[in-house]
């Protein structure tokens, strides 16, 4: 049985936490007077100071209180969210990472600078941080000699607030917690039994509270749930000691004053009549009468106070949402269990085409369906919104065009846009890169921008969208864009291409993710040393991807990645070819053609198929493997594209379609660029899966000999 750490559960949420915090600030950044954003950032930072000090990183919770002190100021208006205290947040953002992930690392004397910076943005220690931190604001008018404020709060929660994760007793006893209380439930909204639902909340509450806390401390206890519930705080000086019980009413707003004026008038108790009369409910009554004796004794132990008089309650008040942290190592184990599902179903679905047993084909057929709904729901689950990589991207230009002096704006399109966990994982690297260069390259500074007739502040767009069984992911810019004079230059001085050799720009601008290649013209922080643009092509390669440039003078570039939705199982087209099986991805398949002996011979020397008056280049799969037993009389001619170009790749059979569990080869077998990998058929062989963008770039060479000869 395993047992969870607390120190790790905090980092996952302080994680998630300073995300929100980061995204916050630098959304602030464009719309300073945003109070959902200030706020967002406060209720971050209140959170991350509190759960740290209730797992025991007590250095984070003692920086943060700091951070969280100068964002009240913010949210209370007395201190303007400028572009230095959003630079200086987001160091102290770095900063708290540092002290929860590697506390050994953080240095105190950063810590102390950015606090120090922060203290001069907002006025100096002595001035307003000083004052949010020990001024009882919001103070009602006749509060006490000795700073204490006495409160009425009524509150009634959502109806599902117990079902979303809430529980009323811990908000009563945070309430407790901060000074003295009288809490009254009200309960006229209680149904009759037969119509109550155990899951929802029917009560309401008064409490009046005598503390020491700013009205903000009290808000702060409802933090969580304040969106979706009825919640007013009124404050009640000590002039109100003497009201009467009618007084009280009227003040609550539970009474109107001529029924107040008709009771007294019948001398008949008052309290007795109005509830007589129905003017009021008995536990309107009550909570009256425990306000009346509150404020007259000043204790918070009436009858009617709930026990349990804890103090610092934990906080249990925030939202469920209708989703649970799972591990993400145990999404790979459920992976590879359903494809070991697969595989065993496979075999399963084998056996039962040779057998003539009714049953047994039903229950095969039945065991497919239910293992290629297991197949898409696990993969949904492994699935995440690109967005969630996009986010990240924001931070990393902020920080570049501050570093560099450009004005850049980023835009995203296609966040919805969902994609296996372990590519975006694997995504982030390679897609910093092209950032950085795009940026440093590409985007032109101001005056040069201004020169040319453009908008000061460059732009950088990152697209994703579904293409079939792909994801096509963009990085274009609006800025010079390729050099192609350069790029030759550079490529010809360092021996990539022979003097004056003539290239396409697609083939040109490849060479810029050569090993060492770079046209910078002098070595900086970001580029310059030919670093990078490797790395990225091994790393998108590695995900089975491509990479194709386009680039315009003076009006940008733009770079697409071309994944696959999965790293895991695809749907297959089995084939054959002499006695060897392999796999295609069936997304790739545009349709199968008859290709017999006659048209074989025909087409020797020319290798071109008319598909309804198209000439598409095919193929033979037996050359290409070197297969020596003699070919089946009528082969197929299977038409699969990539990139909008299309090839045909000539089989000796089409066996059918084939849930692939694709395993990857070994290191052996790295640099067969004909095969993106293996799977394991129902009979326990190996089946080689076919490697579509390079078959297809191998059929347009082809294509482009016969055009060069013809």
């Amino acid at each position: 049985m395993s047992t969870l750490d607390p120190a790790a559960i905090f980092r996952q949420e302080a994680q998630e936490l300073l995300e929100q915090l980061e995204q916050a600030l630098l959304d602030l950044e464009h719309a300073p007077d945003d109070d959902d954003l200030i706020n967002s950032a406060f209720r971050a930072l209140h959170t991350v100071k509190g759960s740290g000090a209730m797992f025991g990183f007590d250095a984070v919770a003692a920086f943060t209180h700091h951070v969280e002190t100068a964002f009240d100021l913010v949210r209370k208006g007395k201190v303007a969210p400028s572009r230095a205290l959003i630079a200086v947040g987001l160091a102290a953002k770095d900063h708290m990472r540092l002290l929860i992930e590697a506390p050994d690392l953080a240095e105190s004397a950063d810590g102390d600078a950015i606090l120090q910076s922060l203290k001069q943005i907002v006025g100096g220690p002595s001035a307003s941080m000083a004052a949010a931190e020990t001024a009882p604001e919001d103070a009602p008018e006749g509060a006490s000699p000795e700073g204490t404020s006495t409160w009425r709060i009524r509150f009634r929660l959502a109806r599902d607030a117990m079902a979303m994760g809430t529980n009323p007793l811990l908000l009563l006893d945070e309430l407790r917690g901060l000074g003295v209380a009288t809490v009254v439930a009200r309960t006229e909204g209680v149904p009759a039994l037969e119509a109550m639902a155990a899951t929802e909340c029917h009560l309401a509450w008064d409490v009046l509270l005598t503390t020491s806390q700013p009205r903000t401390a009290i808000e702060e206890v409802f933090m969580f749930v304040i969106d979706d519930m009825e919640l007013s705080i009124d404050a009640i000086g000590r002039t109100s000691e003497g009201r009467r019980i009618g007084e009280i009413l009227v003040d609550r707003g539970d009474v109107a004053q001529q029924a107040v004026d008709a009771a007294v008038a019948a001398q008949m108790p008052l309290g007795t009549l109005l509830v007589k009369s129905g003017e009021v409910s008995p536990d309107t009554l009550a909570a009256a009468l425990a306000e009346q004796q509150h404020v007259r004794t000043g204790l918070g132990a009436g009858p009617s106070a709930l026990p349990g008089n804890q103090q610092g309650g934990a906080k249990g008040t925030a939202k469920a949402v209708d989703s649970i942290r799972v591990p993400a190592e145990r999404l790979d184990e459920l992976m590879d269990r359903v494809g070991e599902l697969v595989i065993v179903q496979s075999r399963l679905s084998q056996v039962a085409a040779s057998s003539n047993d009714v049953e047994v084909k039903a229950i095969a057929e039945e065991i497919e369906r239910l293992a290629h709904e297991l197949r898409d729901t696990t993969m949904g689950v492994r699935t995440v919104p690109i967005g969630s990589l996009f986010g990240r991207f924001r931070r990393l230009v902020h920080d570049l065009a501050n570093e560099l002096g450009k004005r850049i704006e980023l835009v995203t399109v296609g966040e919805e846009t969902e994609l296996d966990k372990t590519v975006i994982e694997r995504l982030n690297d390679p897609l910093i890169h092209l950032i950085r260069n795009a940026i440093d390259h590409g985007l032109e500074a101001p005056e040069g921008r201004a020169a040319a007739g453009k908008p000061a502040a460059g732009r950088i767009t990152l697209t994703a969208c579904h293409a079939g069984a792909e994801v096509m992911v963009s990085i274009s810019d609006d800025g010079r864009g390729l050099d192609r004079a350069r790029i030759q230059s550079r490529a010809e001085d360092q021996g990539l291409v022979p003097p004056g050799a003539k290239l396409s720009d697609a083939e040109l601008f490849q060479l810029i993710f050569e090993p060492g290649f770079s046209t910078a013209k002098e070595v900086t922080s970001l580029s310059g040393r030919g670093v990078g643009m490797d790395v990225v092509k091994r790393a998108i390669e590695g995900l089975r991807g491509k990479i194709d440039i386009a680039s315009t003078p003076g009006e940008g570039t733009r770079l697409t990645l071309r994944l696959p939705l999965t790293l895991a199982i695809i749907d297959g087209l089995l084939v054959r070819v002499g006695t060897g099986r392999y796999a295609l991805p069936l997304s790739a398949v545009e349709e199968c053609v008859e290709l017999s002996a006659e048209e074989d011979a025909r087409s020797r020397g020319r290798s071109f198929l008319n598909i309804r008056g198209d000439l598409v280049p095919f193929l033979r799969l037996r050359e290409l493997f070197q297969v020596s037993e003699p070919p089946d009389r009528y082969q197929k001619a299977v038409i699969v594209s990539f990139g909008g170009r299309r090839v045909g790749l000539v089989v000796d059979q089409v066996i059918g379609n084939h849930q692939t569990v694709i395993k990857s080869l070994s290191k052996l077998h790295a640099d067969v660029e004909t095969f993106a990998g293996a799977t394991i058929l129902g009979d326990g062989a190996v089946a080689l899966i076919l490697d579509i963008a390079n078959l297809v770039k191998l059929g347009m060479a082809y294509e482009n000999r016969f055009k060069a000869a013809s």
